[in-house]
């Protein structure tokens, strides 16, 4: 049957459903981030914090670090994802890929919406791993006195252990290559800076708004959505024609 989705619709909803990730996910980054955003924020010299226009290039400076971050641990999973497929049977491994992004999917909405954690045994295998060496760099910035700083500090802070940023990553191993990778990691790391903005002006409002069990069960049932989704997708979907075309 042939599709009649748009190919522009193909080609961007990838991007979509990660910067819509990002967004609902505000609630986790709330958790994982907050503190660290509020206290880059608090320490930097009172004179700059005494006016929002004279903090937000700081704040913007932290968040262009971190989705740098994200884009080069795209590149290196959609990499890395485009050689696993060649190596195994195209199609099978496309779909092994993509059905693992949607199983990490769904356990991270389960996870935002407090129903399972067993996310938190993955994020705390990555602090055991990763974080304890990079903290320790992460440390010798702060606090932060310069825009230079500022932006080294939020490259350091992208590979803070994330069961959501795990999970997109796993989703861009099946992104297509290391150019795709870059551009679903960038689009995940936009939809994350209306929240992790938003604490670096109004943190404590903000915080009491997303951490509601509403809330986050709310953006819970979203991502668990996407996760649907995209395993319904790797049932029709065929890499050589396209979303949504499949031979009945």
């Amino acid at each position: 049957m042939e599709s009649v989705i748009s190919p522009f619709v193909v080609s961007t909803a990838p991007y979509f459903v990660a910067f819509l990730a990002g967004l609902l996910g505000g609630v986790h980054c709330i958790g994982m981030c907050g503190g660290i955003v509020g206290a880059l924020s608090m320490g930097l010299p009172d004179k700059v914090r005494k006016s929002p226009l004279s903090v937000a290039p700081y704040i913007i400076s932290y968040n262009a670090g971190r989705i740098l971050t994200y884009g080069i641990a795209g590149a290196v999973m959609g990499w890395s994802g485009s050689m696993a497929i060649e190596l195994l049977e195209q199609h099978q491994g496309w779909l092994f890929l993509r059905i693992l992004a949607a199983l990490f999917m769904i356990a991270m909405g389960l996870y935002l919406g407090g129903w399972w954690f067993g996310l938190a045994d993955v994020e705390r295998g990555g602090a055991n791993i990763l974080w304890r060496r990079l903290a320790p760099m992460g440390k010798r910035l702060f606090p932060v006195r310069s825009l230079q700083q500022a932006w080294l500090f939020g490259a350091v802070w992208g590979w803070l252990p994330c069961g959501l940023v795990y999970s997109l990553l796993i989703w861009a191993l099946a992104a297509g290559g290391w150019a795709e990778g870059v551009l679903f990691m960038i689009s995940f790391g936009l939809g994350t800076l209306p929240t992790l903005m938003g604490i670096g002006f109004a943190a404590t409002t903000l915080q009491h708004f997303l951490q509601r069990t509403g809330v986050r069960r709310f953006a819970g049932v979203m991502v668990i959505g996407f996760g649907i989704m995209t395993l319904v997708a790797a049932g029709i979907y065929r890499p050589d024609v396209g979303l949504g075309c499949y031979d009945p």
